[in-house]
């Protein structure tokens, strides 16, 4: 059984109608909300039409969701633990030759 549900969102004073899991409807309609509250700060801020606050808020959400991207990539630690992974391998490998 399919679990839709049809819900309508308002961002910067437009109304989107989205089909979406139900599962998704708080997330979607707090990034709504969220939008919506940057589009405002941006137009109080600088006067901006609805387009130029949108952009801006896109910019500055897409560069956050960047960085955090850069912060979860764990491949420099996995090639550190390899490395450290190796080099106990020899030690242990040399030690047992000696005994």
């Amino acid at each position: 059984m399919e679990d839709k549900l049809s819900i309508s969102v308002n961002i910067a004073e437009r109304r989107f109608p989205l089909k979406i899991e139900r599962s998704e409807e708080e997330k979607i309609r707090q990034a709504a909300k969220i939008i919506n509250e940057k589009v405002l700060q941006y137009k109080q801020r600088f006067g901006k039409d609805d387009f130029d606050s949108l952009a801006m808020t896109s910019l500055q959400y897409v560069v956050e969701m960047l960085i955090l991207k850069d912060h979860q990539d764990l491949s420099p630690f996995v090639e550190k633990i390899e490395d450290l992974n190796d080099q106990l391998e020899t030690f242990f490998d040399k030690k047992k030759v000696k005994e």
